[in-house]
């Protein structure tokens, strides 16, 4: 790759740096709400802890009431979630008042993460129907922040305003835009860069699992592997991918060795996860390695401490995978990447990010329709008469042939 141009390492003297400048008034307005509701509802909560200690100790309050342990992690786990929400609310709040844009835009990504686990967590617990509005925008405007927020982007939009009318706009664009200028790293860990990363690795892990299925698995049958209604992506290699580069971005250089290493934890903890939060969401198994051995001499005993739901074999082929990724694929990514025009960089992203948003949120909707079919609930809504009509049993078993549905599974309870 050829280095990248002059511009690109900084505003022109005189100018203030994007990190330095000074957040709207609006945004501050929204970080004083951030703070006021931040502390009000942690307060609450202390309270509401100090209070159910209290009825512990004196016995009031009734532990017999019969919950799955499922259930009771999963509610636990929401619970630390919202706090821990709230808790990086404050602190953004605090940062926007005090003008850190780059900490704000940190603290604003973690917020996106964390509200992303409790709605993970409610739909577990009561389904797509217990999302309530406010916390999508909550989610919404969280991600909005990070990339409004983040130096390096607007960086990257004032190069834009200004290389439209430079003659050495083409060179321009054939350099690095979007390797990390501090160094630190080999990317930079922006909406932008992490966006592309979550669809190229989406469509790549599909076209290999496809692969590995009709050669290895089950010769010469075809099966579809997609995990979206729309598309050809399978979105558990995207994040898996997104995962590694933010976990291996800074030690890009290291050895494969602790590159494997890294990428095998990291993908079997989330394929681990992903397939407990399928199962007790809507009771969809989609991959099961129980009963797998360690080259047929022995039971696989990561197979067995995982409960079926990641391998041995399979997260050696995600520290393979992860090699791969960053030694040759990351690379080739952000090559491909950066050959969109400048004009269309974030008009692009924006549209192919708002509608695979709309695909997993309809994916969900599905699988959620899904299983109120299975557990024997006529539809009664317009959207459930719809999915129905138009995405019935049939076809969901058709475009997830990989993966089979018993409501049983699931710890949540059909209405």
């Amino acid at each position: 790759m050829t280095n990248q141009p002059a511009l690109a390492e900084g505003p022109a003297p005189g100018e203030t740096p994007p990190e330095k400048r000074r957040i709207p008034l609006i945004a501050k307005v929204y970080g004083v709400v951030c703070i006021l509701s931040s502390v009000a509802v942690l307060l609450l909560a202390a309270l509401i802890v100090v209070g159910f200690t209290l009825l512990f100790i004196r016995g009031e309050i009734d532990l017999s009431i019969d919950t799955s342990a499922a259930n009771v992690i999963i509610f636990a786990v929401e619970l630390a979630l919202f706090v821990a929400q709230f808790v990086l609310l404050l602190v953004l709040g605090i940062n926007l008042l005090r003008n850190r844009r780059r900490g704000a835009a940190q603290t604003a990504e973690a917020a996106a993460f964390v509200t992303t686990g409790v709605i993970a967590c409610e739909i577990m617990l009561n389904g797509v129907g217990g999302i309530n509005i406010p916390i999508l925008v909550l989610l919404g405007i969280s991600i909005a922040l990070a990339s409004w927020l983040d130096p390096s982007l607007a960086q990257e939009r004032e190069l834009q305003r200004k290389l439209r009318d430079m003659e050495t706009r083409e060179a321009a664009e054939e350099g690095t835009l979007g390797l990390d200028e501090t160094g630190k790293g080999y990317i930079t860990l922006n909406f932008f860069n992490l966006f592309w990363i979550f669809v190229v690795a989406s469509v790549i892990g599909l076209v290999l699992e496809t692969i590995y299925h009709f050669a290895v698995v089950d010769p010469g049958h075809y099966q579809d592997r997609a995990g979206l209604v729309f598309g050809p992506f399978s979105p558990i290699y995207g994040v898996g991918a997104v995962l590694m580069t933010m976990a291996l971005n800074r030690f890009h250089k290291a050895h494969i060795v602790v590159i494997f290493l890294v990428s095998a934890v990291i993908g079997g903890v989330f394929e681990y996860l992903a397939g407990w939060f399928f199962q007790f969401a809507f009771g969809i198994v989609a991959w099961d390695y129980t009963g797998s051995t360690l080259f047929g001499l022995c039971p696989d005993p990561i197979a067995i401490l995982f409960q079926g739901r990641t391998s041995a074999l399979f997260m050696c082929m995600w520290g393979v995978l992860g090699v791969a990724w960053m030694k040759l694929l990351l690379p080739w990514m952000l090559h491909l990447v950066n050959k969109i025009p400048w004009n269309w960089r974030y008009t692009l992203t924006t549209i192919c990010a708002t509608l695979m948003v709309a695909d997993c949120l309809f994916t969900l909707l599905s699988f959620d329709c899904w299983y109120e079919r299975m557990a024997g609930n006529a539809p009664t809504s317009a959207i459930e008469h719809f999915m129905a009509n138009h995405f019935d049993n049939s076809y969901m078993e058709d475009r997830f042939q990989s993966m089979t549905l018993n409501p049983d599974n699931a710890t949540r309870n059909a209405r």
